[in-house]
């Protein structure tokens, strides 16, 4: 980001700061609902204007996800309920 102040001479500038963002919390932040705020909204707005500039950065936002899903254990399947059971009902709390 970088800031100006407007109206005033001499005028101030910031010196212009990076940071990075892997392709999986940029493309979650661009697809993610506007935060409040007018700076995190401009924020937001130039991470979607960069991630729908560049297609290939979805793609491999989607590629590392699916390594991700390799990585976790296999859901254990439910029993079948027996049929000639009466079904339980269980209590919360």
């Amino acid at each position: 980001m970088f800031a100006q102040t407007v109206g005033v001479r001499p005028r101030q500038k910031s010196a212009a700061q990076r940071i990075c963002f892997c392709p999986q919390c940029s493309v979650s932040l661009a697809m993610g609902m506007p935060p409040d705020g007018a700076l995190n909204l401009v924020a937001w707005e130039m991470i979607r204007e960069i991630v729908s500039a560049e297609p290939s950065l979805n793609q491999a936002a989607w590629e590392s996800l699916r390594g991700v899903i390799g990585l976790l254990p296999e859901p254990k399947p439910e029993p079948k309920p027996d049929p000639r059971q009466a079904p339980r009902i269980r209590r919360a709390g």
